[in-house]
């Protein structure tokens, strides 16, 4: 199970869905890219500071701290797509908390 924990100043993604062998897990995919896209978004389109590690796979931690009014509205989209996951392929494969 993927659990994925949003705070006021972080986001947090542990562990593997296991909704399908490593390599094809389209759920553990579809985390990631969110992840990874969120990063790669607030980086491009914003002013704002964060920091994170993805360096052991299934683990990302993003940090940051007084975001604008743009990353909000970014963490809030991720927010959206990771629910649309969870409702979609079930809460046994990835859990918000």
């Amino acid at each position: 199970m993927i659990v994925v924990k949003v705070t006021t100043n972080g986001i947090t993604v542990d562990g593997h869905a296991g909704y399908a062998e490593p390599g094809k897990d389209i759920v553990c995919s579809a985390v990631t890219a969110l992840a990874f896209n969120l990063i790669d978004s607030i980086e491009a389109l914003t002013k704002d500071s964060i920091e994170y590690e993805a360096d052991n796979p299934g683990h990302i931690d993003i940090h940051f701290e007084n975001l604008s009014e743009q990353g909000c509205l970014l963490v809030d989209s991720f927010f959206i797509g990771i629910s649309n996951i969870s409702n979609a392929y079930g809460k046994e494969y990835v859990k918000l908390i």
